[in-house]
């Protein structure tokens, strides 16, 4: 299976585990910048910007 397959999976469910994997293990300025919209938008805005952060 694909590691983009897998990733594209967990944004829909977990994303900000999605752009700590994609980032290469690390806490970067995009996983808080999910974390503070999939928590403030109730999760959508969390999916829509990490399957950006992966697909782009």
């Amino acid at each position: 299976m694909d590691n983009k397959v897998v990733k594209i999976i967990l944004a829909i469910f977990i994303p900000p585990l999605a752009i700590y994997l994609h980032e290469g293990n690390k806490v970067t300025k995009n996983f808080w910048i999910d974390l503070a919209l999939w928590i403030l938008l109730f999760g959508i805005g969390g999916i829509i910007y990490a399957l950006y952060i992966i697909l782009k």
